[in-house]
């Protein structure tokens, strides 16, 4: 059984293939296509996001795809960088620049004002064009310093509370077992056989 997952990001085809994987699923993504669209991401949520990249690649490939939109909701500044999380700091993506802006925007915000969250939806998508879209949550606060080596993106910053590190200090397994990400794909695998009809 194969799934392909519409992205291009290295460290989140990682997780895919890591939680899929266990479900019995090969895993692809567009990595593995260099001619796949880019889709452009006009939606104003996380879900509207992750809809268009599965409906798209699913209508280009005639197979069953799963995408994802998600990204880091700071409560200080409203709710950003929210969707545009990937490029907070400018088109280029850099996860450096935008874990600098951030903490140059909450410079001056006390740790109890630093309450944030992981937000995911993941889209999947027949050919047909219909849909199932789930979204999970991973609560914390942003610290003032960068921590841990692990994961990608803002996790080095994302400091979850309970446990006293931050994201990227996790292994793969106990990030998997709490993220947005692995909270998102819990309620999308109670779905996942029937939706598919496998």
């Amino acid at each position: 059984m194969k799934i392909i997952v519409a992205t291009r990001n290295p460290g989140k085809v990682g997780e895919f293939q890591a939680m899929l994987g266990r479900l019995g699923y090969d895993v692809e993504s567009l990595l593995d296509y260099d001619t796949a669209p880019e889709t452009e991401e006009t939606g104003s949520t996380f879900e509207e996001n992750a809809e268009l990249k599965s409906k798209e690649a699913a209508a280009y490939f005639g197979h069953a795809v799963l995408s994802d939109d998600s990204g880091l909701e700071v409560d200080a500044l409203d709710g950003a960088p929210g969707v545009y999380s990937a490029r907070f700091a400018g088109e280029n993506k850099s996860d450096a620049a935008n874990n600098a802006l951030l903490l140059e925007k909450l410079a001056d915000t006390p740790a109890d004002q630093r309450t944030a969250r992981f937000v995911c939806a993941l889209s999947l998508a027949k050919p047909s064009g219909e849909t199932l879209t789930v979204r999970g949550t991973m609560e914390g606060q942003i610290g003032f310093e960068q921590k841990g080596t692990s994961g990608f993106g803002y996790d080095p910053l994302f400091l979850i509370p309970a446990l006293n590190q931050t994201a990227a200090e996790l292994t793969k397994s106990e990030k998997a077992a709490i993220s947005h990400r692995g909270q998102a794909l819990k309620k999308l695998e109670a779905a996942l056989t029937t939706f598919l009809g496998e």
